[in-house]
């Protein structure tokens, strides 16, 4: 029996550990032991149980990233796209600017969003290089915009609101490794695809949010840690689920949230948590991708187009230049358990996502695989 792999981008694979304490606990729940009479899809998101489960789930959150205190973590709805407009409702103060580095259409995006509730700047792109590199952000940047925008009827920018960055592009597959600091403004990360593959320096981090879809559970939850600072930069006028303060006072509970999403969000930081925690997860990453880049680095018919420096350890962009052998390397791949690695839309080529739950032996199958469809 062929042994399956799904290179999903998200949703994505879970530990298959979690998958079974989820089929465990589906007819009924039992939190710490006591059955709740129900199955966890069906429990009141006011009752005790929950409450401690969300409650659990932020403490396992705050200890695998060391969360310093004067941040809070939120469990909020509508995924990065939701996030795409809550971060400038809530923060972008009148009069002020937010200033955008955009890496590939997800940072992209989020900047055409971001410019309906004000005034935007699009600090750097690579658009040019077709994203095969990462943009940074950092003071020489953001100098250098000051200088070649200057006018002398116009303060350029009379502030920046915050600074926004996607730390990994799912689409073009290329990663921030480093985050900057010393930025004269919050930085705002959209950290989706790499979050809980490796730690995150909060210095000077004002926000951070992902999508719980790509590494820690299914569609539905997208987890925000937003400095205290910043909760009371938004107006009352916006709407309460996408008010931070908001959400924050009532601890994440104000309105049904997504029950199921978090339960699951919760098992899988367990997961992390007896696995070894984040450094076990971003040594693993570091195997596999590593392992893969190689494959491709050696490869006559594939190519990595992505900057060595800046390749994403979660999500492996590649191509062989003709859409129709990428077409025919999916269909080889797919016949071999190898699923899910036809590249976005957007893109074409091929993509294989590697997160957290994947194991090693999937890349060496999938390594395997390339090998074999070369020598044809």
């Amino acid at each position: 029996m062929t042994t399956t792999y799904n290179f999903s981008p998200g949703p994505a694979m879970l530990p298959p550990e979690v998958i079974d304490q989820v089929r465990a606990d589906l007819p009924e729940w039992h939190s710490h032991g006591v059955g709740q009479g129900a199955s966890v899809m069906e429990v009141s998101h006011r009752g005790k149980a929950f409450e401690a489960l969300i409650d659990e789930a932020e403490q396992d959150l705050r200890d695998l990233l060391a969360i310093p205190s004067n941040y809070r973590v939120l469990f909020m709805q509508g995924g990065a796209w939701g996030q795409f407009a809550c971060v400038p409702m809530n923060l972008l103060r009148a009069g002020e600017r937010a200033g955008y580095a955009v890496s590939g259409g997800w940072s992209k995006s989020a900047a055409e969003e971001g410019a309906k509730f004000g005034q935007v700047d699009v600090l750097a792109s690579s658009e040019k290089d077709r994203f095969t590199r990462a943009t940074k952000i950092n003071c020489e940047l953001v100098e250098k915009y000051i200088k070649m925008n200057a006018r002398p009827d116009v303060a350029v920018p009379a502030a920046w609101s915050y600074l926004y960055l996607c730390s990994n592009e799912t689409v073009y597959g290329n990663e921030t490794h480093v985050l900057p600091k010393d930025l004269p403004a919050p930085l705002v990360v959209d950290a989706s695809s790499h979050f809980l593959s490796r730690s995150i320096d909060f210095d000077g981090v004002g926000l951070v949010y992902a999508g719980a879809q790509k590494n820690i559970g299914p569609a539905g939850v997208t987890i925000v840690i937003v400095r205290d600072d910043l909760l009371d930069r938004a107006p009352k006028a916006i709407p309460s689920v996408w008010h931070y303060a908001h959400m924050a006072k009532h601890k994440s509970l104000f309105n049904t949230p997504p029950v199921f999403s978090i339960y699951v969000t919760a098992l899988t930081l367990k997961w992390i948590k007896k696995e070894g925690g984040l450094a076990a997860m971003e040594r693993r990453a570091i195997v596999r991708s590593s392992m893969l880049y190689d494959a491709l680095d050696a490869s006559k018919r594939f190519v990595a187009p992505v900057a060595k420096e800046d390749r994403s350890r979660m999500n492996v962009v590649f191509d062989s230049g003709n859409a129709e052998t990428d077409a025919a390397f999916v269909k080889f791949c797919e016949a071999r358990g190898l699923m899910s690695l036809k590249g976005h839309r957007v893109r074409g080529g091929m993509r294989a996502s590697l997160y957290n739950a994947m194991p090693t032996e999937g890349v060496e199958a999938l390594v395997a695989a390339m090998r074999e469809f070369e020598a044809l």
